[in-house]
């Protein structure tokens, strides 16, 4: 399975983008959970749901600097 691309997030919607992200925060949630009770399968999906994370929030601040910066002007 590859990694997730950039692009799919940035075509996100503001209201999908958080809903994502907090999805992407219950899975490693739970990923934790399984690893603690030895019962976690695959590693490479903490790889993974990091790697979404991380861009979600990329993508979140990248639109949080631009709103910022047509308020400023």
């Amino acid at each position: 399975m590859p990694l997730p691309k950039i692009s799919e997030a940035r075509e996100l919607s503001d209201e999908k983008l958080s809903d994502e992200i907090l999805a992407v925060k219950k899975q490693l949630f739970q990923l934790r959970l399984q690893k603690a009770t030895r019962q976690l399968e695959k590693p490479h999906q903490f790889k993974h749901a990091r790697h979404r994370l991380a861009q979600l929030l990329t993508v979140e601040t990248e639109r949080k600097q631009k709103a910022t910066e047509l308020v400023k002007e």
